[in-house]
């Protein structure tokens, strides 16, 4: 997944804590309204919650016959929840640069879903041992940093990986660093998401 990576300073308080059960019914239509947009062709969604006007941070992912199709997101809140999703989901669907753009003939094979972050907070430990000890497998989003190495993984990829050990390899490999390394300079955070995904 591409994502905004820069300025990982302390967040505003974010919408994630104060979402409706019911969130998903306004989220996920108008990240497909916005992409139906830029496809020339229109989908029906509701933009008159009031909530959706909160500053907020979201990942917008794009799957086609279970395959990722693309996946973008934002780490920092910093524009209300509304325009967030929507500038993801344009940018998951069209500039993923793993990914073809999306094409109209693909518009109803895709699955949206949109999480929405929490604030992020940094995880203090001594040695990756005790790095690895406090992750939270199936819970846990987690940022990698070392420099200008930098690396996310969603919760939802804990699916891929189970164990803490092996998760981690792969975001340091992600980041560009050999899954084996290590350096008293590395910094972790982690956020928690709201998961909303079309049926």
């Amino acid at each position: 997944m591409s994502t905004r990576l820069s300025a990982l300073a302390p967040q505003q308080s974010t919408v994630s804590a104060r979402l409706p059960q019911e969130a998903g019914n306004f989220l996920l239509p108008l990240a497909r309204a916005a992409i139906a947009e830029q496809l020339g062709t229109t989908h029906a969604a509701s933009d008159a919650a009031a909530w959706l006007r909160e500053i907020g941070a979201s990942f917008v992912t794009l799957m086609q016959q279970d395959q990722l199709r693309g996946c973008i997101g934002t780490l920092e809140a910093h524009r209300p929840l509304l325009l967030d999703v929507k500038a993801n989901a344009i940018a998951a669907a069209f500039r993923d640069p793993r990914f073809k753009p999306l094409e109209r003939h693909e518009f109803n094979s895709i699955r949206v879903e949109v999480s929405v972050l929490s604030a992020i907070e940094s995880v203090a430990f001594r040695d990756e041992e005790d790095a690895l000890a406090q992750l939270r497998p199936e819970i846990d989003g987690v940022i990698f940093e070392y420099g200008y190495h930098r690396s996310t993984f969603l919760p939802q990829v804990w699916g891929d990986f189970h164990d803490p050990r092996v998760f981690l390899g792969s975001l340091k490999y992600k980041a560009g660093l050999p899954p084996d390394f290590w350096d008293s300079a590395v910094k972790l955070s982690r956020y928690t998401v709201s998961k909303w995904s079309e049926q």
